[in-house]
Parts: structure tokens; sequence; C-alpha cells
């Protein structure tokens, strides 16, 4: 696809956000983000690391996911690595930032949530919530982004 083409896709999506588009591109970034929060989440309980050292798994696997979630089908789509680490990086970084920020603040507040063990009910319970709770946060931040031709917008173009 040419440069023209898809600046001209991003500038028609200008403006054009619907809460469709938003919930889509909001599911996508959660599924991303849930892989690696529920993985680092997992990992740091399992090993019976400090909630910070717990997080930053977490985060930082979420921050992967929620990339190579975008990367792959830029790929399979026969853009370069280079274009497609810029398109993902544009697409994802801040619903991805918000969705961790919500997460893993909720799974903080919740007494005793990260503390609870593998089979706990409130482990499982307060990690689904709070992946709800950010989900529901970042759905009008995506919308936002969407209208102004940024976030998801830049990579929609590619998905055809």
């Amino acid at each position: 696809m040419s440069e023209h083409t898809h600046s001209a896709h991003a500038g028609h999506a200008a403006g054009k956000a619907t809460w469709g588009m938003a919930v889509s591109a909001t599911l996508h970034c959660l599924t991303g983000c849930a892989i690696g929060e529920v993985l680092g989440m997992v990992i740091g309980t399992a090993f019976g690391w400090h909630d910070a050292a717990t997080i930053a798994a977490a985060v930082a696997l979420a921050f992967f996911f929620g990339y190579l979630l975008t990367l792959l089908p830029l790929r399979r789509a026969g853009v370069g690595w280079r274009t497609a680490v810029k398109l993902a990086l544009a697409a994802d970084t801040v619903s991805i930032i918000v969705m961790e920020i919500i997460d893993n603040s909720v799974m903080l507040v919740i007494p005793g949530a990260m503390d609870a063990g593998l089979t706990s009910l409130l482990f499982w319970s307060s990690l689904a919530g709070s992946l709800v709770i950010a989900f529901l946060v970042t759905t009008p931040v995506n919308k936002w982004i969407i209208g102004r031709g940024k976030g998801h917008a830049v990579v929609h173009a590619y998905h055809h």
C-alpha cells in the first residue's frame, strides 16, 4: 500500500471514529495486554515476587504481546519490519499505557489481591475485574485517538 493511500485513509478516519471502532481497537489491545498481564501476574505470584517486580513483569509482557498482536498481521500483509514496528508503536502505545495504568492500579487498591495465591478466587476475580475496568476506561480514549487519525487508525488501512 502506498504512503499516499495510507495517509489518505488515516486522514479520512479522522473525525469518523465510531464506538464500534473504539471497542474493536480496545478489544485488540485488551487481548495482548491480558495475555501479558495474566502471565506476568501469574509468574510474579508463583515466585512470590514483591508487587513492584510482579507489576513490572506484567507491564513488560503486556507491551510485548500487545505489540506482537499488531506486528504479526502487519507482517502477514507484507509490511517491512521497520515500518511494522513504527506502526505498532503508533497504534498501540497510548492504549497499552492507559490499560496498564488502570488494571495495575485496580490490582493494587483491592485489599489482598496482589498477595492472594494463584488458587484464590480473590486473585482471579480481581485480575478479571481490573481488565474489565481497564477496557471501560480505555475505550473512550481510543475513540478520541482514532477520531484524530491516530492510534489504531494508523494500522486500519493495512487490515484490508
